[in-house]
């Protein structure tokens, strides 16, 4: 026999926190174009839906401040900045812009300058990261 010690509810809740987050960081970076869809096997860019998922994520933070331990506090922590990074990089690349396509968004070529004509629109999302 071998000898198992039934699992705890601390340690199932825990597991759980960190599929939760794991979960939602993948849809983000699904989002964002940045990992297959896994039924059409392409990439789909919609920065709306990421920066919601974003978003839902540093609510977790917000209301679960102070509850966490450390492992979970870092985790939620190095998830959040690593997908705001992303999402700054995918923004800036214009791959908001692109249809679907069958590969991840590349580097722009050399942008060619536009003249600041004073006009500028207020950001699409409600915050900037």
């Amino acid at each position: 026999m071998t000898d198992q010690h039934p699992v705890t509810p601390e340690e199932l809740h825990k597991a759980y926190f960190a599929q939760l987050v794991l979960m939602l960081s993948s849809s983000a970076l699904q989002q964002m174009g940045k990992l297959l869809d896994p039924q059409s096997k392409k990439t789909h860019v919609n920065l709306e839906a990421a920066q919601a998922t974003i978003d839902l994520l540093d609510m977790i933070e917000a209301k679960t401040k102070g509850n966490l331990d450390k492992d979970e506090e870092r985790m939620l922590r190095d998830t959040l900045m690593s997908l705001k990074m992303n999402f700054v990089e995918t923004m800036e690349s214009g791959a908001g812009e692109a249809g679907p396509s069958d590969q991840p968004p590349q580097a722009p070529a050399a942008e060619e300058e536009k003249p600041d004509s004073g006009d500028s629109k207020e950001p699409k999302f409600h915050k900037k990261y």
